[in-house]
């Protein structure tokens, strides 16, 4: 058989090290397809259940490899193709590498209004805005394919190929001809690693010598950067709080570890950033400024390797063009260690009694749990290396507050977008790029009935490949879109609106054992510990169904008067859980009180 674009398309994917298509099916990929069964065991197909699954586990992929190598994601024409865009804007919000190759129409067909027809350039124009392009004749395969990995390596982002079907199936091209307006690509590629210069390194140097309270924030930017982190922090008498995408980057085993900031962070971390004088950030876009040191208050200091990130969230006196591990290894020489370590002995007490006080809190009664039970008591069970996932929904606020990361771990969640949905093809993603580590997602039972059941069968079909094949999902069982449900009373002062709050009934525990997997449905606190102990030992992938209580506040670290009065005047409007909130939060609150 002729060797077709269809096949040089892989080929050329092969030469950058692309193994692994997340994908499904149609017919206008039926191309690429007949190539991907020509070419065997070259590459590892992997069909969930839907196509905007197949861009989530692409970008998590992209997120739980070191390597560099893009997630690769394949859907057809017309509405495969748009099925893909959610997953696709959660990484190009979270800065991920990712290729799309979708199909198109025949040639001859375009502009016909032809059934499936969409014009996907316009379609994909911001998502994949940095390159996206249509292959029109065989020549162009080689340098498309180039450029699209290539910047989407460099630029950490989303970019795009539309290849027609006719063009699928014509014959390769395999060298343009030489001749005026030939492009001749190759796919060698170097990751460039900035470093500010000697004389920028010594201005940053002088500005956090001279700090007495010098705060840390650490982002997704940091996570190759652990232990210059730590010893940054340690040089200076620091503090580190973590956003989200950044949870990884320094173990919560360090004492100075404050936590995750932000509306779902911990009151270390608020406090951390109220009383600083010096403000060092490194590769993080954290969005809200209200979390940040007031204006004025602190000299700043900012390390981002995308400059267009710089200065955008806090008006820093020096902001560096830099790679967070490379940059913090120049800089370290030049700071000078703190005599002084009251600073960071103080956050250090903070950070302990806040560990104590929100484990009283996750082990406090409710109805018929709290709903950090299963985060705090997977705690002193987590397995080495794990890797854990989460929804966008109140499973995020107690993932960034009660789970410990320690060295070696993984997790991450869609921190930008937040969309709902990605904790389960996350975790179904990690195990394709670490098949020998166990994985774990939180998910509401909201993103759960979305997507999440779907995509349990992947994991049925899947798991045997996987040297290790732990893969739990914990879902939260409440009956509530919980964090839209809290969101509508603190911030909008309405009460909970029923009709759209609800979530239906579904035995999701029982829906796993239906399909050949392990489920345990807890109601009780005492059962959780023992249920996280037989599903770690577990020889397939398992889902845990917490029953938990929807009334327990996710507290912000620090409640303004506004957001008090809108949450006290949603309750007094009729909100039909109104006893139960005010009784969790007077408890949640009480114990934040006491442990100050």
């Amino acid at each position: 058989m002729a060797h077709t674009v269809a096949d040089h398309l892989l080929d050329r994917l092969e030469e950058w090290g692309i193994r692994t298509i997340f994908g499904y099916s149609g017919d206008g990929i039926n191309g690429i397809l007949g190539a991907l069964d020509r070419a065997g065991d070259r590459f590892d197909f992997i069909q969930p259940r839907h196509e905007e699954m197949a861009a989530f586990m692409a970008g998590g992929f992209a997120k739980f490899t070191d390597e560099d190598i893009p997630g690769v994601c394949l859907a057809t024409s017309g509405p495969g193709a748009i099925h893909l865009l959610n997953g696709l804007y959660d990484a190009k919000m979270d800065h991920q590498p990712v290729v799309a190759i979708v199909g198109q129409k025949s040639r001859m067909s375009l502009g016909a209004s032809y059934q499936q027809e969409v014009d996907l350039l316009s379609l994909f124009k911001d998502v994949a805005g940095d390159f996206v392009q249509v292959v029109m004749v065989p020549e162009q395969i080689r340098h498309l394919v180039d450029r699209a990995i290539r910047i989407s390596l460099s630029e950490r982002t989303v970019t795009c190929l539309i290849i027609p079907d006719d063009v699928q199936a014509l014959d390769a091209v395999e060298s343009p001809p030489r001749e005026h307006g030939a492009a001749f690509s190759g796919s060698a590629f170097t990751r460039h690693r900035p470093v500010p210069s000697p004389e920028d390194l010594a201005q940053a140097a002088d500005i956090l010598n001279a700090g007495e309270r010098v705060a840390m924030l650490v982002g997704a930017g940091a996570l190759g950067a652990t232990d210059e982190v730590i010893q940054v922090a340690n040089r200076m008498g620091a503090g580190v709080a973590k956003a989200l995408l950044g949870k990884a980057a320094v173990p919560d085993d360090e004492a100075f570890v404050t936590g995750s900031i932000g509306l779902l962070g911990t009151a270390p971390s608020w406090r951390l950033m109220m009383e600083c004088d010096t403000f060092l950030m490194i590769g993080s876009g954290f969005p809200y400024a209200e979390f940040l040191p007031p204006e004025g208050q602190a000299r700043g200091v900012q390390i981002d390797i995308d400059p267009k990130l710089l200065s955008i969230r806090y008006p820093m006196e020096l902001a560096l063009v830099g790679d967070a591990q490379a940059t913090l290894s120049a800089l370290l020489p030049l700071l000078q260690p703190k005599e002084d370590r009251s600073w960071q002995e103080g956050i250090e007490d903070d950070v302990e009694r806040w560990w104590e006080m929100i484990g009283r809190q996750a082990t406090m009664d409710g109805e018929p749990m709290a709903p950090q039970r299963p985060f705090w008591e997977l705690n002193i069970r987590l397995p080495d290396r794990a890797i854990v996932t989460t929804d966008s929904g109140t499973a995020a606020s107690w993932y960034a507050r009660h789970i410990k990361m320690r060295r070696g771990m993984m997790g991450s969640l869609s921190g930008n977008l937040a969309s709902m949905v990605p904790g389960v093809p996350y975790a179904i993603a990690a195990k394709f790029a670490h098949p020998d580590r166990p994985a774990i997602a939180f998910v509401g039972d909201g993103a759960m009935q979305m997507l999440g059941l779907n995509e349990l069968i992947t994991a049925r079909d899947y798991y045997p490949r996987w040297a290790d094949p732990r893969l739990i999902v914990c879902v939260l069982n409440n009956g509530d879109l919980n964090m839209v449900t809290w969101e509508m009373r603190a911030f909008e002062g309405n009460p909970r609106f029923e009709e759209s709050q609800e979530v239906p009934s579904f035995p999701y525990a029982d829906f796993a054992e239906m399909i050949g997997l392990r489920g345990i449905k807890v109601e009780k606190p005492e059962e959780v510990g023992p249920a996280w102990d037989e599903l770690l030992a577990a020889d397939r992938p398992s889902v845990l169904e917490v029953v938990c209580d929807p009334d327990v506040p996710t507290i912000p670290p620090h409640v303004t008067l506004d957001q008090f009065g809108k949450y006290m005047s949603s309750l007094l409007k009729g909100d039909s859980e109104t006893l139960g909130v005010l009784w969790q939060s007077a408890r949640q609150g009480w114990q934040s009180i006491t442990t100050r």
